[in-house]
């Protein structure tokens, strides 16, 4: 007995490539449970023609060498599980995805893989502050600038001025509260995004409180650091931001002055024109492996989610 083996079937011999590669691109757009529901097949058959199809796509378009790496986590699941992302950001496209957390011993396993040769291609290093990918980095990379992501820095900051606005309506009594009551995402939110409705409440607010006009105009105004193109001039910046802080009682704001004191050469690297990289697409890729993750409820499979991770950028086929 012998059963031939035809180059147009799927793994699943009852169906044909095209049809897995059908399967696949549906996959892209719609949940396993709505793709099952429209073609009438078994949850778990779509489930493993996606995974054919994506196998596909990353044998068609392989990673080469990266030379600017962007190092994000991402949770898998509740309690602080942490699964690494490492991403070509000049190809703008994920290259790896592992680790059993975000310690220093899991992105040694990137670089394990990545071999000493790729690894002195790399020229810069994009990640957030966390201290175990920098000295990775640095131990397998060493020529490899690091630089810190600018949406990290902001995120800090935003979390530095909802900490002031918390103690602020915890000092006030009566009515003066209902004026902070409500207003975190106006207060964190930038000006121009706001519509007129919240442009107005944020008037009111700022109009009413002199310490959260105060953080918020030392939050809006920070961003110009990442305007400057000389070392010297962003340095001369943030020494007038942070003298500002003064008689402001802002502690929250000093200490954040005092994190980005410490990580200065992580954020100035971004002096540099080599190293102005698109920043936004480090941001707009997280958002789309929540995405992933919510249509999923929940992926319990981290093999298929380590394949949607590393095809989302890709084309379809």
């Amino acid at each position: 007995m012998k059963q031939e083996r035809l180059d147009v079937l799927a793994n699943n011999p009852f169906y044909t490539k095209r049809f897995a590669f059908y399967v696949g691109k549906r996959c892209r757009e719609s949940s396993i449970k709505a793709v099952a529901k429209e073609l009438r097949l078994d949850w778990q058959t779509v489930k493993d023609l996606e995974k054919q199809y994506m196998g596909e796509q990353l044998r068609r378009y392989p990673a080469r060498a990266p030379r600017v790496v962007g190092i994000d986590e991402i949770s898998v699941r509740k309690g602080h599980d942490y699964r690494i992302v490492v991403s070509d950001l000049e190809r703008r496209r994920p290259i790896w995805f592992g680790g059993q957390d975000r310690s220093e011993e899991s992105m040694d396993q990137f670089f394990g893989n990545l071999g000493p040769r790729k690894c002195r291609k790399i020229r810069l290093a994009v990640m957030d502050m966390w201290k175990p990918f920098r000295q990775s980095t640095q131990h397998h990379a060493p020529q490899a600038a690091v630089l810190f992501d600018k949406f990290h820095v902001l995120r800090k900051l935003g979390e530095a001025l909802d900490h002031v606005r918390k103690s602020e309506y915890a000092r006030l009594t009566g009515p003066q509260r209902r004026f902070i009551k409500g207003q975190k995402y106006t207060l964190l939110a930038h000006r121009e995004n706001l519509k007129a409705d919240g442009r107005k409440s944020l008037g009111v607010l700022l109009a009413a409180n002199k310490r959260l006009n105060a953080a918020y105009l030392l939050k809006e105004s920070f961003g110009q650091l990442w305007d400057y193109t000389h070392p010297t001039w962003a340095r001369k910046f943030f020494e007038n931001w942070r003298s500002a802080l003064k008689w402001q009682r802002l502690k929250p704001y000093e200490q954040f002055a005092k994190m980005i004191d410490r990580h200065w050469d992580g954020i100035v690297a971004y002096c540099q024109p080599a190293n102005k990289v698109a920043l936004g697409f480090v941001e707009g890729f997280n958002n789309k492996i929540r995405v992933i993750q919510r249509r999923a409820y929940g992926l319990r499979d981290e093999e298929y989610l380590r394949l949607k991770v590393l095809t989302c950028m890709l084309p379809e086929m």
